[in-house]
C-alpha cells in the first residue's frame, strides 16, 4: 500500500484512553450542584489590597444574586492557602462549612424567590505563586528592569478561586458585570478589566486604589490584576458599533517598542469584526496590558508578554512564513474576546469552543490581510503540531479539559467544515451569527454543533463526532481497477459520511463516501486523482498504484 497523508504526527489507529479517577473535590468544582443552581449571580464588587513585600492579598467580595428556587446552602470556592475569613449578610456573620476548597454558606435570613440579595465575603492569604503562567497559574510576583514590582494574575486552568472567593463554575457569570477595586503602593498602577472609574489616594498608607468597572457579564478566570510601573497611551478604533477606545498599558521603558508593535491591535479588530461581527464589549473598551508572562485573554484587559516581536516568541507555529507576519499573542488573545469571553463554555470539558475557534482566527487574520491561499496555507501548516492523543472534548462535571489538540486539530476541523459549507460568505455569516445568537452567553458543544449544522443546511454531527470525540483521522481509501474507481471512509466513527472534494484528471468534483465501497465515475483507466488538501484527512490508494 502507499500512504499519502495530509498531516503529520497523525495516529490512524483507534485506542482507548486510560480511565482517570476523580475526587470529590473534582465533582464539587465541576458540577452545577444543588448549592449552586438555586441562585443566579448578578454582580460582584471585588476589593483587594495587594502587599508586594509580603506577597499577600486581603479584601472583600460583595456579591449580589437573585433567588431562583428554594434556598439551600450556598457553594463558593476559595483555594488554599487563601482563607475565607468570614461571610456577612445583613450585618450578621453566617455559618460556613469547609469541604476541600469549597465553602458551604448557611443563609439565616429568608431568601424569597425572585428577590435580589447581597452578602460580603472577607478573605486573605498568600495566594499560590504561578509556576509556569499562564498554563500553571496563580499570582506572578516579579521585578521589572528598574527594580519595580511587576505583578499579575493568571488562572484559567486553576480557576479564579486561586486568589479570590467566587462562584467558580463557568456556567454562571455576573449578569450586571462587576467593580474591581485594587489597592497598591502609591508608586505603582493597577490595570484591571473594564474602564477606570477613579483613583483614590491614601497618603497615610502611601497607597492608591484603582477602581475599574465592567458593564458586561464576565467569566471568572477573565478577571485580572496587573500591577507595575505602567505608562499609558491610547487609540480609537472606528468599528461597526462606533468608536472603540483602545488603551495600552506598558512598562515605562517599553513605550517606544509598544507604540510600534501594538499597531497589530487595531488591525486585529478590523479583521475580526469582518469575520465575527462587532467587538463584544464596546462599553468596557479594549485594553492591551504588558504582563510578566506570555499573555492571556482576560476580558477587555488582554495581557501581553511576547517580547514585542512577531510570531509566537519569534517562532512561526505554522512553519509557512505567514506566522511571522503578525504578533501571535495580540491576534490570538484578542480573538478570545469573541470566543471565550463573548461566547463562553458552560463546562470546561467544552473548552474547544474557546480554543478551536481562536486558533482558527489566526488563519482568518492572515487571510484578511494576505489573501485566501495564505490563510489556508497557515492553517494547514499547523497540522504538524497535532498529537491525536486523547479526544478534544474532556470529561463533564469534574472540571476536566480535553486534549490540547483543541487548538490545531480544532482549527483544522473548522477549516474542513468551511470546505463542506462551500461558500465563503455563508461561512462568514455562520461565524458572525454565532457571536450574535450567543451574545454574552454560556453555551454547550451541542449548542454550537446544532447552530452550525442548521445554518450550513447539512447534518455535520458525524464530522463533529470524528474530530471532537475520537482520536483517529478519517482515511479516504480508493482504488482504480478495470476502468472503475471505488472509494470509502475507514478509520472513522460509525456512520461517518463527510462529503469531500477530489480532482480527477484536472476536474474538481464532490464525492460522498461512506464506510461501504461505492463507485465514482471516471473517464479512463489511469486517472490522475488528487484530494483537496484543505480537508484534514488521510488518503490511501489500497492497490498501491
Amino acid at each position: 500500500m502507499k500512504y499519502y497523508f495530509l498531516l503529520l504526527f497523525a495516529c490512524c489507529l483507534s485506542f482507548g484512553v486510560e480511565a482517570q479517577t476523580y475526587t470529590r473535590q473534582d465533582t464539587l468544582r465541576g458540577t452545577i450542584t444543588a448549592e449552586r443552581s438555586w441562585w443566579d449571580l448578578t454582580h460582584y464588587h471585588l476589593s483587594v489590597e495587594v502587599d508586594p513585600e509580603k506577597k499577600f492579598l486581603s479584601g472583600t467580595n460583595k456579591m449580589k444574586y437573585i433567588v431562583l428556587s428554594k434556598a439551600k446552602a450556598m457553594q463558593i470556592e476559595l483555594q488554599a492557602p487563601m482563607v475565607l475569613d468570614k461571610v456577612v449578610q445583613a450585618g450578621k456573620e453566617l455559618a460556613v462549612a469547609k469541604d476541600g476548597y469549597s465553602y458551604f454558606i448557611t443563609l439565616s435570613g429568608e431568601q424569597k424567590i425572585g428577590q435580589e440579595y447581597e452578602l460580603t465575603m472577607h478573605f486573605s492569604g498568600n495566594p499560590k505563586v504561578a509556576v509556569r503562567p499562564p498554563w500553571d497559574g496563580g499570582i506572578t510576583w516579579q521585578k521589572d528592569e528598574n527594580g519595580n514590582d511587576f505583578i499579575a494574575s493568571s488562572c484559567q486552568g486553576l480557576g479564579a478561586s486561586i486568589w479570590w472567593p467566587n462562584k467558580d463554575h463557568a456556567y454562571d457569570e455576573p449578569n450586571n458585570g462587576m467593580l474591581i477595586s485594587v489597592e497598591v503602593p502609591q508608586h505603582l498602577m493597577d490595570v484591571s478589566n473594564g474602564r477606570l472609574v477613579k483613583v483614590d489616594k491614601n497618603k497615610k498608607k502611601k497607597t492608591k486604589t484603582y477602581h475599574w468597572e465592567v458593564k458586561n457579564p464576565i467569566n471568572n478566570y477573565g478577571v485580572n490584576i496587573n500591577i507595575g510601573d505602567y505608562v499609558h497611551f491610547k487609540d480609537v478604533f472606528e468599528g461597526e458599533n462606533g468608536k472603540l477606545d483602545m488603551d495600552y498599558y506598558v512598562l515605562s521603558y517599553n513605550l517606544d517598542k509598544a507604540k510600534k508593535q501594538f499597531l497589530d491591535a487595531p488591525k486585529t479588530m478590523k479583521a475580526f469584526e469582518h469575520w465575527f461581527g462587532p467587538y463584544p464589549f464596546y462599553e468596557d473598551s479594549y485594553k492591551l496590558v504588558e504582563a510578566p508572562y506570555l499573555g492571556m485573554e482576560h476580558q477587555s484587559s488582554v495581557t501581553y508578554g511576547n517580547g514585542y516581536q512577531n510570531g509566537y516568541r519569534g517562532y512561526d507555529l505554522s512553519s509557512t512564513g505567514w506566522g511571522l507576519k503578525f504578533d501571535f499573542i495580540i491576534v490570538h488573545e484578542s480573538g478570545h474576546e469573541w470566543f471565550a469571553n463573548n461566547i463562553t463554555q458552560i463546562d470546561v470539558a467544552d473548552m474547544w469552543i474557546h480554543e478551536s475557534f481562536t486558533n482558527y482566527s489566526e488563519s482568518l487574520f492572515v487571510e484578511y490581510y494576505f489573501g485566501k491561499e495564505a490563510g489556508f496555507e497557515y492553517v494547514r501548516g499547523t497540522r504538524k503540531n497535532i498529537a491525536n492523543d486523547i479526544p478534544i472534548i474532556g470529561v463533564y462535571n469534574v472540571h476536566q479539559e480535553g486534549s490540547s489538540d483543541m487548538y490545531y486539530k480544532g482549527g483544522n476541523m473548522l477549516h474542513t467544515i468551511r470546505q463542506i459549507v462551500d461558500s465563503d460568505e455563508k461561512w462568514r455569516m455562520i461565524l458572525r451569527g454565532l457571536n450574535k445568537t450567543f451574545y454574552h452567553q454560556t453555551v454547550s458543544t451541542a449548542d454550537i454543533e446544532n447552530y452550525i449544522s442548521q445554518q450550513a443546511g447539512k447534518d455535520l454531527s458525524k464530522v463533529f463526532d470524528q474530530y471532537l470525540r475520537d482520536v483517529r483521522i478519517p482515511i479516504l481509501e480508493y482504488f482504480v481497477k478495470a476502468g472503475k474507481m471505488e472509494v470509502r471512509w475507514s478509520n472513522c466513527v460509525e456512520g461517518f459520511n463527510m462529503p469531500i472534494k477530489i480532482t480527477i484528471n484536472g476536474k474538481e468534483q464532490w464525492i460522498e463516501p461512506t464506510a461501504e465501497w461505492s463507485e465514482v465515475s471516471i473517464s479512463n483507466e489511469n486517472p490522475e486523482i488528487k484530494v483537496n488538501s484543505n480537508f484534514y484527512v488521510g488518503i490511501i490508494d489500497v492497490l498501491g498504484n
